[in-house]
């Protein structure tokens, strides 16, 4: 079978039916193996389309914000799954799942269809890990920002605690992410940073996880503070994502790939 956008509603309700009962598991019985088997069961066959797809496509499946779209769903899958085995929350399946399922929702209402070619820009060494190491770190900040909303009105000290490791992962990743990219742009335009808002962005981002660690640290401060931080942040994380292509400025933008 042709692996393409017509036939990933296919593989999609696959996987979204097998992430929703590995959810209503671990919210609703004490089997985690279960829950973890069903979850996993779900990511593979999301895996399997992006494999499929990629190959169909002679290109990495990253160049426009549908495709985008793909790997966060299929990273928060595994972040969710991650954070589910680590902590033992019943509820963050249940989350992961349903942020997966409204971007892919999103795709099949909008799939944002293109040719195969990629721009020279794009035809770098450093595309492929410099986009996939930024969408698993969004997709662990995700997690963070999770645990931000419940904490904000429902605090437990172990939110904070399992926040902190999904932050430092995520400030990690999305580290890795920049420098990646600073050295793609030296390459592809001459200069590691050139103050792009896309850039600016994700500059603005990344000081705001930095914030959050280096708050964590000042033990007298309130909860309600530091879930603030990470809700903030994780909102400048969608910002540098993609709320910076509205922005009129953005159209000169040197990170605008999905122009035909």
């Amino acid at each position: 079978m042709n692996v393409s956008w017509d036939n990933f509603h296919i593989f999609a309700s696959v996987a979204l039916i097998l992430w929703t009962f590995g959810a209503f598991y671990a919210l609703f019985s004490e089997k985690q193996r279960i829950s973890i088997g069903l979850t996993l069961a779900g990511t593979v066959i999301f895996a399997l389309f992006i494999t499929g797809f990629w190959i169909a496509l002679q290109r990495p499946p990253l160049r426009t914000m549908g495709e985008t779209r793909l790997w966060y769903s299929f990273f928060m899958s595994i972040a969710g799954l991650l954070t589910y085995i680590r902590w033992k929350y019943r509820w963050i399946l249940l989350f992961s799942t349903t942020v997966s399922a409204v971007f892919i929702l999103i795709n099949l209402i909008k799939p944002e269809i293109h040719d195969q070619s990629l721009m020279p820009a794009l035809q770098s060494f450093w595309f492929v890990p410099h986009v996939t190491v930024y969408m698993f770190s969004y997709s662990v900040l995700g997690c963070a920002f999770l645990l931000g909303c419940i904490g904000l009105f429902h605090h437990r000290e172990h939110y904070l605690e399992a926040a902190d490791k999904l932050v430092y992962t995520g400030t990690a990743f999305l580290t890795l992410g920049m420098l990646t990219g600073s050295i793609w742009a030296k390459a592809a335009w001459g200069n590691y940073w050139s103050w792009d808002p896309k850039e600016t962005w994700a500059a603005i981002t990344w000081a705001g996880y930095l914030l959050y660690i280096h708050l964590r640290l000042m033990k007298s401060l309130k909860p309600r503070i530091l879930y603030t931080v990470l809700i903030i942040s994780f909102l400048a994380l969608q910002m540098c994502w993609y709320g910076v292509n509205y922005l009129p400025a953005a159209q000169q933008s040197v990170h605008l790939y999905n122009r035909k």
